[in-house]
């Protein structure tokens, strides 16, 4: 999927100069080495730092899914600015995703990097960056592809309606007295139970919205 029209059907024939590291020759056809699971070399796996030679075969393997961050299987992720929708997605369902809309492409690599976390992008430029801790190219023009894909490489430990959709902070119970200065009256009329951000102070309810968000949760447990 990474490779231009007219060059998927076959070999890709790449030209060696005997310097080049193979990871580099990889990347060089527009595959970032985020995206690679192994690099295999006349039946040898090799590492991006080998030095193919003339007719050298490589064959360029997908990451295998799901794929594990650390042995536990816990993993945080930071999504670029053009991922938003995502990110909220993520949160709606428990998910570690931080995100902010003014963040350029060197503090994106300065958090990734200092929290151990995923860097999920559609830029294939910003994978390639030889900094970057850890990367992934998030598939799908539409964030509900984005969410399964996502969701079906890392499988995630899902905890659905406990993050904050805008902040991403924890949310705890909370009395409806301590947050009804920031209801509107209809609201305080009609629903009693509320939960809160511990970070931000944003309130949350089962409102009329909740039944579309539920169907996004079971879609993603499913």
């Amino acid at each position: 999927m990474f490779l231009a029209r007219g060059r998927r059907d076959g070999r890709v024939r790449v030209a060696q100069d005997g310097t080049s590291s193979l990871g580099h020759l990889v990347e060089s056809v527009g595959v970032p080495l985020t995206e690679v699971g192994a690099l295999v070399v006349g039946g040898r796996p090799e590492p991006p730092s080998y030095r193919p030679g003339t007719g050298d075969t490589v064959d360029v393997l997908a990451v295998r899914r799901p794929q594990r961050v650390d042995a536990h299987g816990a993993v945080a992720f930071v999504l670029d600015v053009h991922l938003g929708t995502l990110a909220r997605r993520l949160r709606l369902l428990g998910v570690d995703a931080a995100y902010r809309n003014d963040r350029d492409d060197d503090e994106l690599i300065e958090q990734a990097n200092a929290e151990h976390r995923v860097l999920l992008t559609r830029d294939r430029g910003l994978l390639r960056r030889r900094t970057l801790w850890s990367g992934a190219y998030v598939r799908g023009s539409r964030p509900d592809e984005q969410l399964a894909d996502v969701l079906d490489r890392f499988a995630p430990p899902l905890s659905p309606w406990t993050r904050c959709v805008a902040c991403n902070g924890l949310l705890a119970p909370v009395a409806k007295e301590e947050v009804e200065h920031l209801l509107r009256p209809g609201t305080r009329r009609t629903y009693d139970t509320f939960v809160r951000c511990r970070s931000c102070g944003r309130p949350y309810w089962r409102g009329a919205h909740g039944r579309h968000l539920e169907t996004i949760v079971d879609r993603a447990r499913g």
